[in-house]
């Protein structure tokens, strides 16, 4: 999918096409489509009290699948589609630093997690575990070390917690267009543009 010329007033409604159009799609043989799974995320974050640069990272974690060339990942794929780099790609010019590791590094947080804290790999679903086959399965001891580094880390960390979440086959969370003020703001922050 080829992105259009994006600006700070079109980014949000862009996000929200994204979501009207492709958010029914299966998500990765789960039992939720992609948007249920993002918007519960989200949501999850909100109700816990999260600030808004998480439930926003939350809620735009997985947008790469949607952006990828490689397209979406399926339980057939036998290598990986890179989608944290095609979302941290098409958010890179309007999100702040800590919103993009997020999406860059929440598949990189699943093998920190499964490296570091074993009993972690006993949360994951059978397509989060088939889809960390792919992505290199736990970081090695020098991949943790590098990883640790990240001044974001804590905050990954907390994405990714909600990524396990946000895969209730019964949950009911509010739309896009509830968030979208929020993404806005976070946006408006971050390239310094006063709330008028």
């Amino acid at each position: 999918m080829s992105t259009p010329e994006l600006t700070r007033d079109t980014i949000v409604d862009f996000i929200g096409d994204i979501f009207a159009r492709c958010g029914d799609e299966e998500y990765l043989g789960e039992p939720v489509t992609m948007a249920e799974h993002m918007l519960q995320g989200a949501t999850i974050a909100e109700q816990n009290g999260q600030p808004e640069d998480i439930i926003v990272a939350a809620l735009l974690h997985d947008i790469g699948h949607f952006t990828s060339e490689f397209g979406t990942f399926s339980m057939e794929d036998t290598e990986d589609r890179y989608h944290e780099e095609a979302g941290a790609k098409v958010l890179a010019a309007f999100f702040p630093s800590v919103v993009i590791d997020c999406v860059r590094y929440h598949v990189a947080a699943k093998r920190y997690l499964c490296a570091t804290k074993p009993e972690y790999f006993n949360r994951l679903s059978d397509a989060s575990i088939h889809s960390l086959n792919l992505q290199g399965g736990p970081m090695s001891a020098e991949e943790v070390t590098e990883f640790e580094k990240n001044p974001n880390l804590k905050k990954i960390i907390q994405v990714r917690f909600l990524d396990e979440a946000g895969k209730h086959p019964d949950m009911q969370t509010p739309d896009y267009a509830h968030f979208a003020p929020m993404v806005q703001r976070i946006v408006d922050a971050h390239l310094g543009v006063s709330a008028s």
